[in-house]
């Protein structure tokens, strides 16, 4: 059984017990509640409109917070010698999706 959940503003389609990086989470959250968007059960599928009615999803916490790969980003103009060069590191926490209660 798949269904789709919403978490920080982003969509995702996850199974029981499968680790899944969001967007880091508040210090201090161990759990979380998350409402089904939609679920998938074989061939069945169910649409919320927009979330499905009697269905819950908990997940764990794994890591409070991990950090993604390192990117560079650099400004160039022609010509001008001029560069600007600029990096980023997301954060994100490591969760873990519990049962899918119906």
């Amino acid at each position: 059984m798949k269904a789709v959940v919403k978490v920080g503003g982003k969509q995702y389609i996850v199974a029981e017990k499968e680790t899944l990086l969001v967007d880091r989470l508040p210090d201090g959250t161990k759990e979380l509640d998350l409402d089904v968007l939609m679920l998938v059960d074989g061939d069945k599928s169910t649409v919320g409109a927009p979330l499905v009615k009697g269905a819950k999803l908990k997940a764990k916490v794994v890591d409070e917070e991990v950090k993604g790969d390192k990117l560079r980003v650099i400004r160039y103009k022609a010509k001008k010698r001029v560069h600007k060069e600029m990096g980023h590191r997301q954060k994100y926490s490591r969760i873990e999706i519990g049962k899918i209660a119906k």
